[in-house]
């Protein structure tokens, strides 16, 4: 039983010899190689990234590519859009109910296809019953025990949650499992602060050594304020596409309808977002301070005038506050 238990140390030194490839190697006299990208995509709970990776992931699909969508969210619901609404079940689920019953996990059972897209989710555990960043650190120890580095793709996109810094979630950024990041932002503080703060985690890595850089920002609800195109002029990464704040995309996205594709009127849109996507080189973002993010806003929107005023033992103690006799022991000068 011991051999059938995953080594996740030589699951790292795979990825990360699979995320070094150049994929702009070309060997001459040869036909290329395939190559495949794994491609990380980090933002804001809310913020759309399932939204965007459904659609982008469909079109690149109608183009021609082999796409594989994993959710890496213990929400799971990267795929719902997908596929229409219903639930995808997940490895870590599967994997336990699997293991309950004395049976190993097939492909089957974890991955599913729409329009030549293959997804699946990872999971996590129940609010109060474990840690998420552990459960994707398991959930792709069972990919590797799936085969996962003899399966033939264009593209694997990575859905993560970028509002939570623990291990598990920086996976891609910490162990070069990606060779590059996408960030999904919109023109909102808080989104652009968990962009920032992806940002500062490559920049950390590449310091030490690492190889993953952020290949550019999606805008998504894009109001036309700019922010979110200052935050990435700033940061010194591209803007790959701007997703409009349009409410037919709001209405089409709530009743899980799939827009990226040639027969929508927004096919285009994601069409270009996806030849960005393919394109754009990782680069070695510049994070920003957290003065330089408030820097982009209207200082009456947040509160730039604000000064921080220390707090005194009399504020702690309130009613109860009263002088107390020195301790300190003073001598005499001789």
């Amino acid at each position: 039983m011991k051999d059938d238990v995953p080594n996740l140390k030589d699951f790292d030194r795979r990825l990360r010899e699979e995320a070094h490839e150049d994929l702009a190697d070309v060997i001459a006299d040869e036909e290329p190689k395939k190559k495949t990208q794994i491609i990380a995509i980090y933002g804001k709970g809310g913020i759309g990234k399932s939204f965007t990776l459904a659609n982008l992931s469909h079109m690149m699909a109608e183009q021609g590519k082999r796409v594989l969508l994993i959710g890496c969210d213990p929400k799971s619901d990267t795929t719902s859009l997908l596929f229409g609404g219903k639930a995808c079940p997940t490895i870590i689920e599967t994997s336990t109910r699997k293991k309950l019953a004395g049976e190993e996990v097939k492909i089957g059972d974890v991955c599913f296809k729409r329009g030549g897209v293959f997804a699946m989710e990872l999971g996590g555990p129940e609010v109060g019953r474990g840690c998420g960043g552990r459960g994707i650190i398991h959930g792709f120890e069972l990919l590797e025990k799936l085969g996962f580095h003899d399966w033939d793709f264009d593209y694997v996109l990575l859905d993560f949650l970028g509002d939570v810094v623990c291990g598990g979630f920086g996976l891609p950024i910490a162990r070069d499992m990606a060779q590059k990041v996408i960030l999904v932002g919109s023109n909102d503080l808080q989104s652009l602060y968990v962009a920032n703060n992806v940002c500062s985690a490559v920049e950390y890595f590449r310091r030490l050594g690492g190889n993953v850089g952020v290949a550019g920002l999606v805008v998504n609800k894009d109001d036309g304020s700019g922010e979110a195109h200052a935050f990435a002029e700033a940061a010194g990464i591209p803007v790959l596409a701007s997703i409009p704040a349009d409410d037919d995309l709001r209405k089409k996205s709530a009743n899980y309808q799939i827009v990226g594709t040639g027969a929508s009127p927004w096919g285009a849109l994601f069409a270009g977002l996806g030849e960005a996507v393919a394109g754009a080189p990782p680069v070695r973002p510049t994070p920003l301070s957290q003065d330089e993010l408030l820097d982009l806003f209207d200082g009456s929107d947040t509160g730039a005038g604000v000064v921080l005023e220390p707090a005194t033992d009399a504020d702690m103690r309130g009613k109860h506050a009263a002088a107390r006799p020195s301790l300190e022991v003073i001598y005499d000068e001789a």
